[in-house]
């Protein structure tokens, strides 16, 4: 039994490349830095960054190329792939990089609003301007609808968590 698949969690740290194929196939890449934490023998936390490089294929590579850009937060699962090429000066050289198959959009940096529908979590709403938003010069931010909850409806005993 074999298995081949990459969970990564963190921020871009360029915006992505789109390109096409000769057959007309989007095709974007970006890299994706992750964060690890750890205390050294000394006793001090130590932060390590790892980066990761991404390819996004089809439709996925438009929305990322649409919606993420550098610092954008992103979950991507998919697979390692490594690949070699040789440059002009007849060198070879190997990457390995993770082909996307699943691509959850985070937070917007700055809180701008903007998102998918079912494309991760995002900071505001979907409606500029709509009636559950209010806005100012800066920040848009989406209020929250009034839930009225009857006496005795909810028992504390019959909260799950």
């Amino acid at each position: 039994m074999n298995l081949n698949k990459a969970f990564i969690l963190g921020n871009l740290t360029r915006d992505p490349e789109l390109r096409q194929t000769t057959t007309g196939q989007p095709v974007c890449s970006f890299g994706v830095a992750t964060n690890s934490f750890y205390t050294d023998k000394s006793g001090q936390k130590q932060q390590k960054a790892e980066f990761h490089n991404v390819v996004v294929w089809g439709r996925q590579a438009e929305v990322a190329n649409q919606f993420l850009k550098k610092g954008s937060s992103v979950l991507v699962e998919g697979r390692l792939q490594t690949r070699a090429w040789q440059d002009k000066q007849g060198q070879t050289h190997r990457t390995t990089e993770i082909i996307c198959e699943r691509m959850q959009l985070g937070p917007r940096p700055g809180g701008s609003g903007q998102g998918l529908p079912g494309q991760g979590s995002y900071s505001g709403g979907f409606n500029k301007g709509g009636a559950n938003e209010k806005s100012d010069d800066n920040n848009i931010r989406e209020e929250l609808p009034e839930i009225n909850i009857e006496e005795g409806e909810i028992k504390p005993e019959e909260i799950p968590f």
